[in-house]
C-alpha cells in the first residue's frame, strides 16, 4: 500500500495556502470584533437626559366637542434641555423634531430642531415654539381634553423624534432612532386661553 506524496503536487500546495489565509482573515475578523467588544464595554455610551423646564402657552383653544369635528388651535413655547452623561462620548443630533400630543394623538406640527454636536457631559438648551391651527380632533379626544378644560388640568405630552450618532474621537456610529417623552401638566387656572405649564417634566428617552 503506497502513500500519496501531495507535497509534489501544485493544488495540495494551493490547498494549504488556501487554509492558511482563511484562518488568517479568521483569526484577523476575531481580534476586530474582540476590539471592538473591549471598547463597547469600557466605554457603554449612555443615553442622553432630557428635562422640559418651561412651557409658555400662547394659545390653546378647543372649539365646541357638539359641533363636529372639533378644532384644537394651540401655540407654545417650551424650553427643552439635554445634557449628555458620557466622559468619553460625543452626541451628534442629526434630526430633532418636537411636537405635543394628547392621549398618543398628534397636535400640533412638527418643529425641528437645528442639527447639533454635545460634546463630553455637555449641556445643550432649545426654546422652540411648536404650535396647530385648526387641527382636528377624534371626538373621543375632544370630549376627554373638553372635560380636562372643566376640571382645570390637562396631561399632554412633548415628543422629540430623531436621530443621532455616537462619537469616539474620530470614529461615529451609525445612525440611531431617538424618542423623547415629556409629560406636561397644564392648568386651565383662569378659563380657556389662560393656561400654564405646573412643574418641571423629566423625560423618558429610549434610543
Amino acid at each position: 500500500m503506497s502513500v500519496k506524496d501531495c507535497g509534489k503536487h501544485s493544488h495540495c500546495h494551493r490547498r494549504k495556502l488556501y487554509r492558511r489565509v482563511f484562518f488568517t482573515l479568521l483569526t484577523f475578523i476575531i481580534l476586530i470584533l474582540l476590539i471592538i467588544l473591549i471598547i463597547y464595554l469600557v466605554l457603554r455610551p449612555k443615553k442622553p437626559r432630557f428635562i422640559l423646564s418651561s412651557a409658555t402657552i400662547y394659545s390653546f383653544n378647543l372649539s365646541s366637542p357638539l359641533s363636529p369635528p372639533s378644532l384644537l388651535t394651540s401655540s407654545i413655547q417650551v424650553t427643552l434641555s439635554s445634557h449628555n452623561p458620557n466622559d468619553n462620548i460625543g452626541i451628534r443630533y442629526d434630526k430633532l423634531d418636537v411636537y405635543a400630543s394628547y392621549k398618543s394623538q398628534q397636535i400640533t406640527l412638527p418643529t425641528s430642531l437645528p442639527p447639533t454636536y454635545q460634546g463630553h457631559n455637555d449641556v445643550n438648551v432649545w426654546s422652540p415654539f411648536i404650535y396647530g391651527s385648526s387641527v382636528p380632533l377624534a371626538p373621543y379626544l375632544s370630549v376627554a381634553l373638553a372635560q380636562d378644560e372643566n376640571a382645570g388640568v390637562a396631561l399632554i405630552h412633548v415628543m422629540i423624534d430623531g436621530r443621532l450618532r455616537w462619537k469616539v474621537g474620530s470614529w461615529t456610529s451609525g445612525h440611531y432612532h431617538v424618542h423623547v417623552s415629556c409629560p406636561t401638566l397644564l392648568s386651565f387656572s383662569g378659563g380657556r386661553g389662560d393656561v400654564k405649564l405646573l412643574q418641571m417634566s423629566a423625560c423618558t428617552v429610549d434610543v
